[in-house]
């Protein structure tokens, strides 16, 4: 079967950000399929430009990356960042339609502007579209105010009806999905959930070489590992750091790229925060060594109702690496972690709870190595991504048939 995914934020193995969709396509090609993406040479976490000089490429495990034109705007405005979507909109339907033999397309968002691409480019080819919704665009963007413009909300409204009518399957990652897609429009849904690969990460290593080449060999390490951006909530962050630099032995390292990121660092420095380091992001390789340098792992969400419905993929790789989480996000994530007593939950948005869970983890080794020993066997017992990914893989055979 060979399988089209249109993905502008797609990450390889060896770039930053999320490379769910490369382990799943390398999987799919390990099992006899074949796999072509179409993606950016532009990263949606840092905006630079990746794999310039290399439009096409096939990597190990036969899937082909093809980068399509983007414009290289990403990250100065919202009002630039549109175009940027609609410049991948544009190109990649051009690049879609020169591959051949299509058994079925896969569109994903966000961005939700590369969904009609997915879905025209399998109504041409004659095959089923199956949309992916990683999160919910633009519902997520106007809670916490980077859309507010009115005509181009009804614009992406309008996109979002029409792409889940239309699409022949809908997948959703996180069961607080599902009622907001099947309330405009989308029909067959079938949850999928985000989930992390445990041989990725060795919860035994204690990252001796991370720790020594940051300065962290004596200190107890809370790292946060993700996008810096208006939906991370990192002056939470910073506000904790600024309430525990009485204890020298604790260092809080945020590890990642976003807009917000210039800001968060020079706030920090006028603050004279001495407690909390900023690093550049890694890629996915890189970062089975930066989590097992960490003693506990930080996810955090601006307190908007509508994140309560989110599933971040860095918790379960902070699990997966047997590190405990704290977690300031609360929904149905927060239901993940208090099952699997993997963490402890702290109200978003309060810097004085989120630094009181921080001291008492620091005070308790013993504590932190069940916390994170109970996430690990979350993940593999029910969030293994293999197992997801033969369960994707059964979808994807019965849309053929």
């Amino acid at each position: 079967m060979h399988i089209l995914l249109i993905h502008q934020a797609f990450a390889a193995l060896d770039e930053p950000g999320g490379t769910r969709h490369h382990e799943l396509a390398r999987y799919l090609c390990s099992k006899g399929h074949q796999v072509t993406i179409i993606a950016s040479p532009i990263s949606y976490l840092t905006g630079d430009q990746e794999g310039k000089h290399v439009r096409k490429q096939i990597d190990n495990m036969g899937v082909t990356i093809i980068r399509s034109y983007t414009l290289p705007v990403l990250h100065r405005s919202f009002f630039w960042r549109v175009f940027s979507f609609l410049s991948f909109m544009i190109s990649s339907l051009f690049n879609g339609l020169m591959v051949r033999n299509v058994d079925l397309v896969w569109g994903t968002t966000p961005p939700i502007f590369q969904g009609p691409t997915a879905w025209l480019l399998a109504r041409l080819k004659g095959c089923p579209f199956l949309l992916e919704v990683r999160d919910l665009w633009p519902a997520f963007a106007v809670a916490v105010g980077v859309l507010h413009n009115k005509f181009l909300i009804r614009i992406s409204e309008w996109l979002e009806r029409f792409l889940y009518r239309n699409a022949d399957r809908v997948i959703v990652n996180s069961p607080g999905y599902i009622e907001h897609v099947t309330a405009r429009g989308a029909e067959n849904v079938t949850l999928i959930p985000n989930g992390a690969d445990p041989t990725m990460f060795d919860p035994q290593a204690r990252g001796a070489a991370f720790k020594e080449e940051h300065g962290l060999k004596d200190h107890f390490v809370v790292l946060y590992a993700g996008a810096h951006g208006m939906s991370n909530d990192l002056d939470v962050v910073l506000d904790a750091a600024g309430l525990l630099q009485s204890d020298q032995s604790i260092r809080i390292v945020l590890l990642g790229s976003g807009k917000e990121k210039p800001r968060l660092m020079a706030d920090a420095e006028e603050q004279g925060l001495k407690n909390i380091l900023f690093l550049p992001p890694v890629s996915k390789l890189d970062m089975r060594e930066a989590l097992a340098g960490a003693d506990v792992c930080l996810a955090i969400l601006k307190p908007i109702e509508m994140y309560k419905t989110t599933y971040p993929n860095k918790v379960f790789d902070y699990m997966a690496a047997g590190r405990p989480v704290i977690l300031a996000i609360d929904g149905v994530i927060r239901q993940v972690v208090e099952e699997a007593n993997a963490g402890v939950p702290v109200p978003p948005g309060d810097p004085a709870a989120m630094a009181a869970a921080i001291r008492m983890l620091a005070s308790d080794p013993k504590r932190c190595q069940e916390l994170g020993k109970n996430g690990r066997n979350m993940v593999e017992t029910r969030f293994s991504r293999n197992e997801l990914a033969e369960k994707f893989i059964t979808l994807l055979e019965s849309m053929r048939s």
